[in-house]
């Protein structure tokens, strides 16, 4: 895919990020324990350790924007960070391939 085509994609995918918000369901992964407790009868051990862990952004909400603005913020804020790690990682990468 070329560099062009992944901005596009990556913008439609951020514009549909608020259709989250008129799901009754819980968007994969993003599960509370009582979900597991639910759907597979035990709450994984792993899962069950998560106490206390919070997100940055908390149901992707903010207190200075309403909902549907804090989902476009927390979208363009992973894509940000996520395109930062990748850019870290491509130039470790480089630096170990030069040193060989």
């Amino acid at each position: 895919m070329k560099p062009k085509k992944i901005y596009y994609f990556l913008l439609v995918i951020i514009l549909l990020v608020p259709l989250g918000l008129i799901s009754s369901n819980p968007a994969w992964g993003e599960w509370e324990k009582q979900h597991y407790e639910k759907i597979l009868g035990y709450v994984p051990k792993n899962i069950a350790k998560t106490d206390g862990i919070d997100a940055p952004f908390g149901d992707y909400t903010t207190s200075f924007l309403g909902d549907i603005g804090s989902y476009y913020f927390s979208a363009v804020v992973g894509v940000i960070l996520l395109f930062g790690i990748f850019i870290v990682l491509q130039k470790v990468i480089k630096i170990e391939k030069s040193k060989r």
